[in-house]
C-alpha cells in the first residue's frame, strides 16, 4: 500500500537531529527528484493528452504504460539511498512502499491485460500520478533549501483525500483482477510438483486485500500526525509501549 508515499524514501531537513549528507550526495538526490518530477509531470501530460484527444480512458494505460513501468521501477534506487546512509529513511518502510507500486504495475495492471481498461486504473493513477509530482518536488526544492509553502502545504494536505481515494482505486483493480486469476491460475503452483510447494496466487491476492483493512489506519493517522507537527508546529509525543 503506497498511494501517497507521504513519509516516503526521500531526503527530508525537518528533523535537524539528523547528521547532514554530503556534497556529491546532495547533488545527486537534488538530480535524482528532478528526474523523477520531470518523469512524472510527462504522464500527467500524457494522460490529458490523451483523455483530450480520445474523450475516454479506455486505452490509456497500454499508452503510458513504458512510462510508467520506467519511472515506478527506477524508484528501486531509493531502497539504494536507505541502505547506504544518504536518506535517513527504514530500509524495510521503504521497501514496503516502493515495492507495493512495483506490485501494482508489473503484477496486477500489466499481467492482467483485461482489466486495464478499468475506471479503478485511472483512479490510482491520476491518484499518484499528482501524489509524485508533488512529493519529488517537494524533495527537490528541500534539497536546494527553497522551499515554496504551497508545496510545502500540498503534501501535507493533498493526501487527506488522495490516500484513499488511491487505496480505493487499487483495491477495485485488485478486485477486478481475481476472476481472471481465478481462472487461468496464474502465478500459482500445483502440487504435485517437484519443489513439493504449493502457491496459490488467488488466495495471496485476497490476503494482500486483507493486509489494507490493519495497515491504511495507521499510515494515514501517522501522516496527520506529521501534518499537524510540520504545517502547525504541534509536539508530537509517542508513547511508549
Amino acid at each position: 500500500m503506497a498511494s501517497t508515499e507521504e513519509d516516503g524514501p526521500a531526503e527530508e531537513k525537518e528533523q535537524p537531529k539528523k547528521k547532514p549528507i554530503g556534497t556529491f550526495a546532495t547533488a545527486w538526490l537534488t538530480l535524482y527528484n528532478i528526474a523523477m518530477t520531470a518523469g512524472w509531470l510527462v504522464l500527467a501530460i500524457a494522460m490529458i493528452r490523451f483523455y483530450m484527444e480520445k474523450g475516454t480512458h479506455k486505452g490509456l494505460y497500454h499508452s503510458l504504460q513504458k512510462t510508467l513501468k520506467f519511472f515506478q521501477t527506477f524508484a528501486l534506487l531509493e531502497l539504494v539511498h536507505c541502505a547506504v546512509g544518504i536518506v535517513h529513511t527504514s530500509v524495510l518502510v521503504t521497501a514496503a512502499q516502493v515495492c507495493s507500486r512495483i506490485f501494482m504495475v508489473w503484477f496486477i495492471t500489466n499481467s492482467i491485460k483485461q482489466i486495464q481498461n478499468e475506471e479503478s486504473v485511472l483512479l490510482f493513477l491520476v491518484v499518484w500520478t499528482v501524489t509524485e509530482i508533488t512529493r519529488y518536488s517537494f524533495y527537490t526544492f528541500n534539497l536546494l533549501n527553497h522551499l515554496p509553502y504551497f508545496i510545502k502545504w500540498a503534501r501535507y494536505n493533498f493526501f487527506i483525500v488522495l490516500y484513499p481515494v488511491g487505496v480505493l482505486g487499487e483495491l477495485l483493480t485488485i478486485y477486478a483482477a481475481l476472476p481472471y486469476v481465478h481462472r487461468t491460475g496464474m502465478y500459482s503452483l500445483r502440487l504435485p510438483n517437484r519443489y513439493n510447494v504449493s502457491f496459490d496466487y488467488y488466495y495471496f491476492l485476497l490476503v494482500v486485500m486483507c493486509s489494507y483493512i490493519p495497515l491504511f489506519p495507521q499510515l494515514y493517522f501517522h501522516m496527520l500526525r506529521q501534518r499537524r507537527k510540520v504545517l502547525h508546529g504541534e509536539v508530537i509525543v509517542e508513547k511508549e509501549e
